[in-house]
């Protein structure tokens, strides 16, 4: 499998809604699915939303759940994440994270072996 990235990141203020992106290299994340993470300043690696082949089921952690929300966009074959009503405590480094087959049901157990490099989300005002 190849390298996997994700784009979108930045400075924000409390409310913004920024869209970060996936996508893979020399594959179709979209076709494989994801998960998305993030790691706050000191504190744990969180996962925080999971999406299926072709984005046919999503779920999200109840720290996100109704402000983040994941898609597929399959005629780019990336992965969005649309987040809405930023809050500082949600001010972190954002994964995406895939494995080297498909996804056909989100669940906790999944072990992801292929990473991003990150992208940073700082919300302040």
């Amino acid at each position: 499998q190849g390298l996997l990235g994700e784009v979108g990141g930045g400075s924000v203020q409390p409310g913004g809604s920024p869209r970060l992106s996936c996508g893979g290299v020399g594959f179709a994340v979209n076709e494989y699915g994801a998960g998305w993470f993030r790691q706050a300043p000191g504190k744990e690696r969180e996962a925080v939303s999971c999406i299926s082949t072709y984005g046919a089921g999503t779920s999200n952690a109840a720290s996100v759940n109704g402000r983040f929300t994941v898609a597929t966009y399959n005629a780019k074959k990336v992965i969005y994440r649309q987040n809405n009503n930023l809050k500082p405590e949600d001010t972190a480094v954002y994964y995406c994270a895939t494995r080297n087959y498909i996804i056909k049901d989100c669940d906790t157990n999944i072990k992801y072996n292929t990473w991003g490099q990150g992208t940073q989300v700082t919300v302040s005002s």
